[in-house]
């Protein structure tokens, strides 16, 4: 019997995205990664673009960069290991959308898969919540559920790919009124300040309000200005630590920039410590760096840990952890694995996607610009393209061959 490869590749990117979002373990996400790639290899014609190359060779540069550190300073092999794991993730996430809708070439049904993939999600995240509801805790939804950008970015699909490309995605209204209603639900009740920012970072893309005239300048003035203003409220309001449902997501929100950049801050006093912590271990990473000068310039390399100076309970162990590898802030993080040319290396690709916008106003690259500026944004807060959940490289890798596509169909 012969398998339909159309059908059979978009089940399986299906599978490998959901996985993604709720298998806890990244080492066996990767593993699994890692052989899909390889069978299809094996069992598939593949070839590279020349595009394609230049997209993905920033990942690869930043990759062999890692590795300049690590023999300077000479880590353990086991944390080296990691490192190397982490940043081999976005290559392969990139390398499995882009296979496999290269080969089915469809890119009707690559948006209707990212849809049907949030759907599902978003099914798996309500039954969730009935499970966890009556707790009157969001830290504790919190703890099972995190962001899911799949499901925002599915939103955003049904909601304007026919205004672009003037073809219905699905024919079924109701079921399109129904997966909205799903998604939107589901994706309010992760009451996740990332999916809000990204939300409105999607909306401005798709209604071009990401292109920098006068016109955009002046709204996008005017959002800051309606976020100042939202902000004084929060610091004038009685808005507690300890509150319970709405008013605890409130109290994340008012803290959140104090979280990025506050980094004095008493280790002894926990209840500033956790609120600030994001800046705290940014803090530490550059502190540690000026022991090594030259580390400003390439990083320190796979395989190298910041000292917290205290055993933090990080992890569910009971002793805590001292010494970490990963950080929030995704710039501190770059910048403290590959520095400064690490660090211009990532903000050139992200800038690059973000390009994708003015050269053509196709739905496919308002969505590639859109996903520069998500990594851009996420990498302030959940280290971006590095985050170990990171879905959007997957749907970045489809995307970036209907890029393609659409370049060659104009040329010719």
């Amino acid at each position: 019997m012969k398998i339909n490869a159309a059908k059979f590749y978009s089940s399986l990117f299906i599978v490998l995205l959901l996985l993604q979002l709720y298998l806890p373990s990244f080492k066996l996400n990767l593993v699994v990664q890692i052989v899909v790639i390889a069978v299809f290899m094996f069992m598939e014609k593949t070839a590279f673009s020349v595009f394609f190359l230049k997209q993905i060779k920033p990942l690869f540069l930043l990759f062999v960069l890692g590795f300049v550190g690590a023999v300077i300073y000479r880590p353990q092999l086991f944390d080296v290991i990691r490192d190397i794991s982490h940043y081999i993730k976005p290559i392969t996430g990139l390398l499995i959308g882009y296979l496999f809708y290269r080969r089915i070439d469809n890119a009707h049904l690559f948006f209707k898969t990212i849809v049907i993939a949030g759907v599902i999600s978003a099914i798996i995240h309500l039954g969730i919540i009935k499970v966890l509801a009556g707790t009157g805790s969001i830290s504790e939804i919190r703890e099972f559920t995190k962001d899911n950008f799949l499901e925002l970015f599915s939103i955003f699909v049904l909601l304007f790919y026919s205004r672009y490309t003037n073809e219905k995605l699905f024919n079924n209204i109701i079921y399109v009124v129904g997966a909205l209603l799903v998604l939107a639900i589901s994706s309010m009740l992760y009451f996740s300040r990332t999916m809000i920012v990204l939300a409105i970072v999607m909306g401005l893309s798709v209604f071009g309000y990401t292109i920098i005239t006068k016109k955009t300048l002046r709204i996008i003035v005017g959002l800051f200005v309606f976020i100042g203003l939202f902000y004084a409220y929060l610091h004038t309001a009685n808005i507690r630590r300890n509150g319970k449902g709405f008013e605890q997501f409130l109290y994340k929100v008012k803290i959140a920039p104090e979280e990025i950049y506050k980094t004095n801050i008493n280790l002894d006093d926990h209840r500033k410590l956790w609120d600030h912590w994001r800046a705290y271990e940014a803090g530490r990473a550059v502190h540690l760096m000026t022991e090594h000068p030259g580390s400003f310039v390439y990083g320190t390399g796979f395989g190298s840990l910041v000292n917290l100076r205290f055993f933090a309970p990080l992890t569910g162990e009971r002793k805590g952890i001292r010494y970490i590898s990963e950080l929030h802030n995704g710039y501190i993080y770059i910048f403290y694995k590959v520095g400064t040319i690490g660090l211009l290396i990532y903000l050139f690709m992200l800038g690059r996607w973000y390009k994708f916008l003015y050269r053509d106003k196709t739905f496919v690259s308002v969505m590639v610009s859109a996903t520069g500026l998500i990594f851009f944004v996420t990498t302030i807060t959940i280290t971006g393209i590095y985050n170990n959940r990171d879905i959007i490289v997957f749907l970045l890798g489809g995307l970036l061959y209907f890029s393609e596509k659409e370049r060659k169909e104009v040329a010719s």
